[in-house]
């Protein structure tokens, strides 16, 4: 099956960027003239992904406002003459359905997942994090989709980061396979440096199969009282190749 569907979980506070996210949400900080957000949604599209789920929480209705058509903005540019800008505006309302669903409880990464299932049904899906920026000529979820398509498993984007980081990243011991293709066999979310496997963390992109949705349902909290979905996929590992 092809991977059409992406999931967005948006819902988490974004301490670690305090004070500016003390009012607005932390996928909506500026890089350059677009917002982080944005950036991802326009690398989903560009993979291919027709519908787009974000899992929202409280505060963060700039993100739907965002994606949605502004009408009175529409107007004044068009009154105005501002065609380019308003191009602009109504692009970013009509790349990609969107659809929007509540995460009522703080409960991790996995839990946001979870919150996913009716969305994404029986079908192989993709996730990415909203803050998490990567500039490729060839966009990483695309690269992620064309391995999924021969290997036919869950898919993680990984990135080598020095040891000493390693604690704030789910890391994996790995082994090579082809070029930048690795099998995972074990995978420990945000280890100490001394305890860690590799140096290989996973960042913020994942092509993920409907069968993680029992293992979520299941799961116990791990680091942090959260539901991890690192630990999920650790599972998972002992049912299909990762």
């Amino acid at each position: 099956m092809q991977v059409k569907k992406a999931v967005f979980p948006v819902a988490g506070l974004g301490t670690r960027f305090l004070p500016a996210t003390k009012s607005s949400p932390k996928e909506m900080l500026p890089l350059i003239d677009k917002p982080l957000v944005q950036y991802v949604v326009e690398e989903a599209v560009a993979a291919g992904i027709e519908q787009i789920l974000f899992v929202t929480g409280r505060g963060k209705r700039a993100i739907e406002d965002h994606f949605d058509i502004a009408f009175e903005l529409e107007s004044l540019l068009s009154d105005n003459g501002k065609e380019k800008e308003l191009a602009q505006v109504r692009e970013i309302a009509e790349m990609v359905n969107i659809f929007y669903v509540r995460q009522k409880q703080a409960l991790g990464l996995g839990h946001a997942v979870l919150c996913a299932r009716e969305f994404v049904g029986n079908e192989p899906f993709a996730v990415l994090l909203g803050d998490d920026i990567i500039d490729a000529p060839t966009p990483c979820l695309w690269q992620l989709l064309e391995v999924y398509r021969k290997y036919r498993g869950t898919v993680l984007a990984l990135e080598q980061v020095p040891k000493e980081n390693i604690s704030s990243y789910g890391c994996v011991q790995a082994t090579h396979i082809y070029k930048k293709v690795f099998e995972v066999t074990d995978l420990v979310e945000k280890p100490k440096p001394e305890e860690a496997p590799s140096d290989l963390a996973i960042i913020g992109r994942y092509v993920l199969t409907p069968e993680i949705f029992p293992i979520l349902e299941r799961q116990d909290p791990g680091k942090g009282g959260e539901i991890q979905l690192t630990d999920a996929i650790k599972r998972l590992a002992n049912e299909e190749a990762i």
